[in-house]
């Protein structure tokens, strides 16, 4: 029996084992931030979704003193309404920037701060490729944003009808929670290959702080401005745009983000296997 041959069976075992270990040991050692991010996106969503009764007796007179534009802008035109306050304020507007920033934190730790930090060639002496790493702790990230969606689903649901929000079905619920995750995931797999690019983790916070904001702008005043076609460029356009409190979920939407995602870990990863990380 040759050398290699005997070897093999004992290697497979321990990148197994050093994958698996990546995995868990990020979602371990994040559990405090990923606690905290979870409570305040969760606190803030269930916060704002209490004040719709408030809303639907007088929110409607408060809207229309809003210029056309700005009401359009924000999607206000139908704010008495449970699906159309919830889809104007807290899935609209508040939970996703603060699911854009979750994503960069979190996907700033998946290379670039073991970079900047010198920990990471200690860590890729174990058996471990850069690809592993990049997929593992991406995997952890899915995992996070996925345990915020459902937390936050969990909460809308508890709240549902203290709130007067019955008029949004538990599935529709569903459905908004599963296009929060998919958006939460796109923005970590920017930072993701951000950091995987550069290393450095205050250029993965400014690029996707200025991206994310962007790209909510094209969303929300493109066709005030005219530039009604940029709004297809921006990930809030296919994760609010078909109105998942109203439709329940969309196939094409949720391609478009998982897709979006992929390319951007894809491309990263490809890149962070070229780099000369020394």
């Amino acid at each position: 029996m040759s050398a290699t041959a005997a070897i093999g069976p004992m290697i497979e075992p321990a990148v197994a084992t050093a994958r698996t270990v990546v995995f868990t040991k990020t979602l371990r050692d994040s559990r405090r931030s990923l606690l905290g991010w979870t409570v305040g996106i969760t606190v803030a969503a269930a916060a704002y979704a209490s004040f719709y009764p408030q809303m639907a007796a007088n929110g409607a007179a408060q809207a229309e003193n809003l210029p056309e534009g700005l009401r359009d802008a924000l999607n206000m035109n139908d704010i008495s309404s449970a699906a159309g306050y919830l889809g104007s304020t807290v899935f609209g507007l508040i939970v996703p920037l603060l699911a854009m920033f979750f994503g960069a934190a979190v996907g700033a730790r998946v290379s670039a701060a073991d970079e900047e930090s010198g920990t990471l060639d200690l860590l890729l002496a174990h058996p471990l490729t850069r690809t592993s790493l990049i997929a593992e702790r991406f995997a952890a990230l899915i995992a996070a944003a996925t345990g915020i969606g459902v937390v936050v689903l969990l909460t809308m649901l508890a709240i549902r009808s203290s709130a007067d929000l019955t008029t949004v079905g538990v599935g529709q619920f569903a459905a908004q929670c599963v296009h929060l995750v998919l958006l939460t995931v796109c923005f970590g797999a920017l930072a993701t290959t951000i950091g995987a690019v550069t290393g450095h983790r205050a250029t993965v916070f400014a690029l996707t702080a200025v991206v994310g904001v962007s790209t909510w702008a094209a969303h929300s005043f493109a066709d005030t401005i005219g530039l009604g076609w940029t709004a297809y460029l921006s990930p809030f356009h296919y994760y609010i745009d078909s109105e998942p409190l109203r439709n329940g979920i969309s196939v094409s939407g949720a391609a478009a983000l998982a897709a979006a995602s992929l390319i951007l870990v894809a491309a990263g990863t490809y890149r962070f296997n070229q780099r000369d990380l020394g």
